[in-house]
């Protein structure tokens, strides 16, 4: 009996670029569902893991991509509740166990499971992290835990709401306490997740919201989203607002750059008690003391994804039109270009790949 397949992106060895190739169609077991694949994200972390070399991640060889997924359940394995069959849904990547403390209070973002070996490499974290994603025309997940139900909202605006809009809804949501009618919140960076973070603080009622990017397309963008100013570097942003000392100027800081001139520049707008969030990973560095010259009282937070709770009020924010992910959507067979111009950093927005 011939088995069927279907199309993967798979990373086959470290440090040498994923393939299409083809692969057999996972037949779910136990409590796992198996999902037709509707929309795939595509993300400048799966840039990060193909180019990484031997002994960084500790993965098992070889999987498929794809952690920004939507689809819809059409099987379900013999132990698994089989009332999601026929569901749209997007996938909730971090696939943690469950049981740690910080499962159990709701934080499985921060699952001990999901942590770094004793050996220093990192663990498996979810679809497309470690495990078999969602750029192929079905995959498995583990169980319902792991799925959100979208409400018929299109494949293509669900798919990026499973990191870059979690992840940036995660960074606002944990630091909420500054976000107000008076807060001052500055976004570095309005590319696949600043344009998001930009409407998710307009729509809890920031007051002041203020764009950096020097690209000024995306700076129109975040006009057109919500920001009340955009500028072109961190160094203007003081200057942007007439009455307002140079310095100690913003309440938080949400930097989705994270490089070594983005990451200094924003510790010096922190008014007294502000806050600097470090989403992006570009390899910015800070030192941390009580007397390197920053405001009276101020933290450092680097927070990581997010949680399902945070999945759900994010795709209930896209359901209300609050929320709007800028996307451009290409076939899977065009998936290796798509990578391409992601990482000449053509892509303006998120690239979804429709299988």
């Amino acid at each position: 009996m011939e088995v069927p397949t279907m199309r993967a992106v798979r990373l086959t060895s470290w440090g040498d670029g994923a393939r299409v190739v083809r692969v057999p169609v996972p037949e779910p077991q136990g409590h796992q569902l198996l999902l037709r694949v509707t929309a795939a994200g595509l993300c400048r972390s799966d840039l990060h893991v193909m180019d990484a070399p031997a002994g960084v991640f500790d993965y098992p060889l070889p999987f498929t991509l794809g952690h920004e997924v939507a689809g819809t359940v059409v099987a379900a394995g013999p132990e698994a509740d089989k009332s999601w069959i026929g569901e749209s849904v997007v996938v909730h990547g971090v696939w943690s166990c469950g049981r740690c403390r910080n499962c159990r209070r709701g934080r499985e973002n921060y699952c001990f499971e999901l942590g770094p070996r004793e050996d220093g490499r990192l663990a498996a974290i979810g679809n497309g992290i470690g495990y078999d994603g969602g750029l192929a025309d079905t995959m498995i997940v583990p169980s319902e835990r792991c799925l959100v139900r979208t409400y018929g909202l299109a494949p293509e605006s669900a798919a990026p709401l499973a990191d870059a809009a979690l992840t940036a809804y995660h960074a606002i949501r944990t630091n909420r306490d500054l976000v107000d009618a008076d807060s001052v919140s500055v976004v570095v960076g309005v590319g696949g997740l600043g344009h998001i973070a930009v409407q998710v603080l307009r729509a809890l009622g920031a007051g002041t919201i203020i764009a950096v990017d020097p690209r000024e397309s995306s700076r129109d963008l975040a006009r057109r989203l919500g920001a009340d100013i955009a500028v072109s570097d961190i160094a203007e942003v003081a200057a942007s607002r007439p009455g307002v000392a140079r310095r100690h100027c913003a309440d938080v800081v949400f930097d989705f750059v994270g490089a070594p001139d983005t990451m200094e520049s924003a510790a010096q707008l922190l008014a007294p008690g502000g806050r600097l969030v470090t989403v992006g990973s570009a390899g910015g560095r800070l030192t941390v003391g009580k007397d390197v010259g920053l405001a009276t009282g101020w933290q450092v937070t680097a927070p990581f994804w997010g949680t399902r709770a945070d999945l759900e009020a994010v795709v209930d924010l896209a359901n209300r039109g609050l929320l709007a992910v800028e996307a451009t959507a290409y076939p899977l067979d065009d998936v290796l270009d798509v990578y391409s111009k992601l990482r000449r950093g053509e892509i303006t927005g998120r690239a979804v790949v429709i299988p």
